[in-house]
């Protein structure tokens, strides 16, 4: 035993010294990296066509020119000022901000859009900037590396530890849960630094955090705090806060919020679902842009994107994807797919769609096989199943995959092809011409409530209380005459 775990310990040094230990260049500490900083640089690179293809852009002149002027300043007094940082606004509706090694930055529309000043956005852009400068990205990936080799180490050289392989795992899993939560304190300790540095008030930020949970509350979000990757929003909020303090007492000066200018900039933006995206309504998913229509499954959960449309019962048991084929005809595309998914085809047939040329296939997805071992059986409750249905309108082609286990595949393909069938053009003007939500911004003629100033411009009370989280405070908050508001119209 004491050999087995002596050339272990061999292998495991070698590996270790091969990587040499770099400083971080906030702390100041030396710690090992297995991640340099070109393949960071590479990563990021790599990356971001990725993100930008499968989110999409969101063209806003004016808000990029905003996002690039003070992603540059906070960049340049930054730990790391020499990166290639790139800022962008993705247009998704999806409330969220993010970083990739190597300097790459986004925001959706989504969170610009429920920022209410520029001292909320500079200490989230902050916290973004203070991901790629600690080298969180690099740490993490050391960190599962480290806790691996470990892991491994330990199933070698003990009886006892294989024993419990399952258990601690799930140790472990919970030490990167830790990890990262680690990585996000200290982002936001950055973020206040940061904001602060270029004269931004960052308990601005701190307040922001009260958003975060109050629509994580009204998503049904809420994680268990010892599960979740991120730390409490109510806990951030309170040591931002103290954070924030601390930095002006110390440091003194003056600190700008700039809620109006923040707010002159964001009217008119997308707020939610972009109907030119697609959208469902009554059980069925329009695309305008692309003018097409199909039926959701009743009661099937769904998520939509600029890749593709996802479809699942809340079982768990089946699932239907719809997306663009790969190719420019029927066969090529049908072809492609049955490579890059690994397909065993079970049938393959021609047939129409509402007048539409289409092919059918049937497949079993291969399993994975391990490389001189002969094929085996795969136990039809654990063999998933595909329907593929490619189907050709105009110049595109658009396929449908509806997937569940062998076992019960032919009770599902019959909601499967339910689903297909009705894939047919969009030729109703209504739903042609439907336009989004975008915030409005409103002048508050008089000193009332948020609720009272919503109510005199004439919003929906059934989103009185989504209003009062997009303006950052309470429907019985005070406000002044002359104060602007978020509103919502067309």
């Amino acid at each position: 035993m004491k050999k087995i775990m002596f050339k272990f310990s061999t292998v495991a040094m070698v590996l270790l010294v091969a990587f040499s230990c770099s400083r971080n260049p906030v702390t100041g500490k030396k710690q090992l990296l297995f991640m340099s900083e070109s393949q960071e640089l590479s990563m990021g690179k790599g990356a971001d066509p990725q993100i930008v293809a499968s989110m999409g852009l969101y063209e806003d002149k004016k808000m990029q020119a905003f996002i690039n002027q003070k992603g540059t300043e906070m960049a340049a007094i930054s730990h790391r000022p020499n990166l290639p940082y790139e800022f962008k606004v993705l247009d998704s509706p999806v409330v969220n901000a993010f970083a990739v090694p190597g300097g790459y930055v986004y925001f959706t529309r989504g969170i610009m859009a429920h920022f209410n000043n520029e001292a909320e956005f500079a200490g989230v852009l902050g916290h973004e900037i203070g991901h790629i400068t600690a080298k969180h990205g690099a740490r993490q990936q050391t960190s599962q590396i480290l806790t691996q080799v470990g892991f491994m180490a330990g199933v070698v050289v003990s009886k006892d530890f294989r024993q419990f392989a399952e258990q601690a795992m799930q140790g472990l899993q919970l030490l990167q849960l830790k990890n990262s939560r680690s990585h996000e304190s200290e982002s936001d300790k950055l973020g206040v630094e940061y904001s602060s540095q270029i004269g931004y008030d960052a308990q601005e930020m701190a307040g922001f955090f009260n958003t975060l949970k109050r629509l994580s509350g009204e998503a049904g979000q809420s994680i268990p705090t010892f599960m979740s990757t991120h730390p409490d929003p109510g806990q951030r909020e309170q040591n931002v806060g103290l954070m924030a303090r601390a930095w002006q007492q110390e440091k003194g000066g003056k600190y700008k919020v700039n809620r109006e200018q923040y707010l002159r900039m964001i009217d008119g933006i997308v707020y939610g679902e972009d109907p030119k995206q697609g959208f469902v309504e009554r059980w069925v998913f329009y695309h305008p842009e692309l003018k097409f229509k199909f039926p959701v499954p009743t009661n099937w959960q769904y998520q939509n994107s600029p890749m593709q449309f996802q479809m699942a019962p809340k079982d768990g048991k089946s699932m239907m994807v719809f997306t663009l084929g790969n190719g420019k005809s029927l066969d090529e595309a049908a072809q492609n797919t049955v490579q890059q998914m690994n397909f065993n085809v079970l049938s393959n047939n021609r047939t129409t769609v509402n007048g539409m040329p289409a092919i059918e296939l049937v497949s079993d997805i291969k399993p994975q096989q391990q490389q001189g071992q002969p094929q085996q059986q795969t136990d039809p409750s654990k063999q998933v199943r595909v329907l593929s249905t490619f189907i050709q309108m105009g110049g595109n082609i658009y396929v449908f995959h509806g997937m569940s286990y062998a076992n019960i595949f032919e009770r599902n393909k019959f909601v499967f092809a339910k689903t297909i069938g009705g894939f047919d053009k969009l030729t109703d003007p209504d739903k042609l011409n439907r336009k989004p939500d975008r915030v409005r911004i409103k002048t508050v003629s008089k000193n009332q409530t948020l609720q009272q100033a919503l109510q005199e411009h004439r919003q929906d009370p059934k989103i009185f209380k989504d209003l009062s989280i997009l303006n950052g405070m309470e429907l019985n908050a005070q406000l002044r005459r002359g104060q602007l508001i978020k509103t919502l119209g067309k």
